[in-house]
């Protein structure tokens, strides 16, 4: 008999990002003190440019003073990686999860969030592959980058996580910044990469759910919870 390996997922729709940040934190901690499970929280931002804990504010092209007018902020974090842009039709997976438990190292987990992009673009019949260094991580179609990966490890449990672009919506918010600190390449998305016999594309809603599956798969979960009723402000 397998063992049992439960992973609660929050889906939560559009969630500001400072709140999300705030969510992540609250749960780390409860996660760390052993009060809640594994969780995997899933949820898209209103557009949001983010800079990990390295600060490369000069991979922002156009000034900050201008992002307010382009519906956009600008947020620092304590995640590893480069700047990055979260908005419409781009899923967003923050795993919460004791490494330990599931028995990872940092490489392995990592190594895990591309699996589960690189698999799901599959399933649509578009070859992606990983970075061929640490300083190109995330998942590529070409020399376009299709999903992102940008962690924080602390105490051995998980935050930050993976963004996976669906939609065309997000792609002009790249063009103000080098993605990922890495100039010369660009961004794609899966409706303009995929297979014709592959379209129209379903809902945004179950390719979020076809990660979160490939996602908690790879990770050895085999018992998931789901829950959609969450008031993240208590």
């Amino acid at each position: 008999m397998s063992l049992k390996r439960g992973l609660d997922v929050w889906k939560l729709g559009k969630v500001n990002y400072s709140e999300g940040l705030k969510l992540q934190a609250k749960l780390c901690s409860r996660r760390k003190s052993g009060e809640i499970p594994d969780t995997l929280l899933s949820l898209q931002h209103p557009p949001t440019y983010t800079v990990g804990k390295r600060r490369t504010y000069h991979n922002l092209l156009i000034p900050e003073s201008q992002l307010k007018s382009i519906g956009a902020e600008l947020h620092h974090t304590e995640r590893g990686g480069d700047i990055t842009f979260h908005g419409p039709r781009q899923i967003v997976l923050y795993p919460i999860i004791s490494l330990k438990d599931i028995h990872f190292g940092a490489r392995r987990y990592v190594e895990t969030l591309e699996a589960a992009m690189v698999e799901l673009a599959g399933a649509y019949g578009v070859e992606a592959h990983v970075g061929g260094s640490k300083c190109d991580t995330g998942v590529w179609i070409g020399d376009k980058k299709i999903g992102s990966i940008g962690v924080r490890i602390s105490s051995g449990v998980t935050s930050h996580g993976l963004a996976f672009n669906v939609g065309s919506d997000v792609l002009d918010y790249f063009k103000n910044i080098i993605p990922c600190g890495i100039a010369g390449k660009g961004v794609t998305c899966l409706s303009r990469e995929v297979s014709p016999r592959h379209l129209p594309l379903p809902p945004d809603g179950i390719i979020h759910d076809q990660l979160i599956s490939r996602l908690s798969r790879l990770l050895g979960y085999n018992q998931i919870t789901c829950r959609e009723d969450i008031n993240i402000a208590q």
